[in-house]
């Protein structure tokens, strides 16, 4: 910045201070209530911070606890898929699995679907010339998401077109 720049701003900002000290002697009430106005604005805006900030430590909080339970879910998919899961053991894996779709967790992933390297973990890679693009054609473990955020992707079996 050149001196004289800097020159000008000084005085811009000199005059700007002398216009509000001649405002502040000629109406106090309006002074006043511009601090007034401020202290709320920023009060407001504080208060919306922290709801956000709290809102973001819940979804990482109930995210950090889905993972943990990632595992058991898969669990009791494979118990479900092999006729173990009776009875009782039955009715508290449907508890389990409605409390995380309450909580929001996702489960995706569908054998044929396009293979996106964004949301699917190739395990496998086959070519084939039954298919004309990269696609998931076997889901080797299902992938989830809470919100927008993946918590596992969705491990599958490529075929890509030879």
């Amino acid at each position: 910045m050149s001196e004289t720049a800097a020159e000008s701003v000084t005085e811009e900002s000199a005059a700007e201070v002398v216009e509000v000290l001649e405002e502040a002697a000629s109406d106090p009430l309006a002074v006043l209530t511009g601090d007034l106005q401020r202290l709320q604005a920023e009060y407001s805006n504080y208060r919306k911070r922290v709801e956000r900030d709290r809102e973001l430590a819940r979804d990482l909080a109930v995210a950090a606890i889905l993972i943990e339970l990632l595992p058991t879910l898969d669990d009791l998919e494979r118990a479900r898929e092999h006729g173990e899961l009776e009875g009782g053991f039955k009715a508290v894996a449907d508890q389990l699995e409605k409390l995380t779709t309450k909580l929001g967790l996702e489960k995706f992933g569908s054998a044929g679907e396009a293979f996106d390297p964004q949301i699917h973990e190739a395990l496998t890679h086959e070519t084939s010339n039954e298919v004309t693009a990269p696609t998931a054609t076997a889901i080797l473990q299902p992938g989830y998401r809470l919100k927008d955020r993946i918590l596992r992707p969705a491990r599958v079996s490529v075929t890509e077109p030879e």
